[in-house]
């Protein structure tokens, strides 16, 4: 919804032709080997978004679209007569399970990940023994950090071979003076390291996984289906699902820069540094021409 942003950021033009982040990202995917791409979406913005990007993609990649609705709930739950916000990232996910069969990367729209990020995916998806194996490409704390406001990151855990222990969703994460802090839900302020791996969002899923959200949804829904702003994480889910031994999760280390625009003033820093990577040769300066 672009609350802090101030408009549909995920639409937005940062490239040097006008393109939005997620075109980027398609852009590295397809030359990861990915073949197709879904769009979770509201249904309002659906033929503004075509018209910006789906469009573009005709004849390159396999296209589908999914819509995030507050009123599609498992077990016929009936949401609060005052939500309007939408129900998460886990929720974002379990609405594509009509328009996804097969492993699949989860990304946030308005994330740059870098190609590298794309590539050690689609190697994990070629060694896949196990539809119970996911994965989740980890990133550098303070190389995730905003200059203008907190931001909220899932804090990972990892064992000594790589594999994801649990990863908690922390949020107003900012770095103050000298040191990163996080607010509890007690509303105190402790400290993080620089260097602590954290999920972007960035997720190596199966088709496997889908039940599982529902179950973890009808869960929550439950608990605090009532609540007019309370959201599922998929961070948190995942961590819940892994800790009960049903799924594996190996974090994947790739050497690739991360931006984001949270919040406005951030544009300028990523057509910056979008400017920068055209004029290095990583990508050509209109993607799609």
């Amino acid at each position: 919804m672009g609350s802090r942003y101030g408009g549909l950021k995920q639409i937005d033009g940062v490239g040097p032709s006008g393109e939005a982040i997620i075109e980027y990202s398609i852009y590295d995917a397809i030359r990861a080997g990915f073949g197709k791409v879904v769009f979770v979406i509201r249904r309002d913005i659906e033929d503004a978004f075509k018209a910006f990007i789906g469009d573009k993609l005709d004849g390159r990649i396999e296209v589908a679209y999914a819509f995030q609705e507050i009123e599609d709930l498992p077990g016929g739950f009936t949401p609060p007569a005052d939500r309007t916000k939408p129900w998460g990232t886990t929720h974002a996910v379990w609405v594509a399970r009509d328009v996804i069969h097969e492993p699949f990367a989860m990304i946030n729209a308005d994330d740059f990940y870098g190609a590298l990020a794309y590539q050690a995916l689609a190697a994990h998806f070629a060694a896949l023994t196990s539809s119970r194996d996911l994965a989740m490409v980890g990133y550098r704390l303070d190389r995730t950090l905003s200059d203008h406001g907190f931001v909220s990151r899932g804090v990972c855990t990892t064992d000594a071979e790589g594999f994801l222990i649990s990863v908690v969703e922390r949020t107003k994460i900012a770095r103050i003076g000298e040191g990163i802090l996080f607010e509890d839900e007690n509303g105190a302020q402790l400290p993080l390291a620089d260097d602590t791996a954290v999920s972007m969002n960035f997720w190596g899923f199966t088709p496997e996984l889908f039940p599982h959200l529902e179950s973890v949804l009808t869960d929550f829904l439950n608990d605090r289906g009532q609540e007019a702003k309370s959201e599922c994480y998929i961070p948190n889910t995942v961590g819940g699902l892994v800790d009960e031994g049903k799924f594996t999760a190996k974090v994947l280390r790739a050497d690739s820069p991360w931006f984001g625009v949270t919040y406005r003033e951030d544009k300028a820093i990523v057509e910056a540094q979008l400017r920068s990577f055209v004029d290095q040769g990583l990508y050509p300066e209109s993607l799609w021409s």
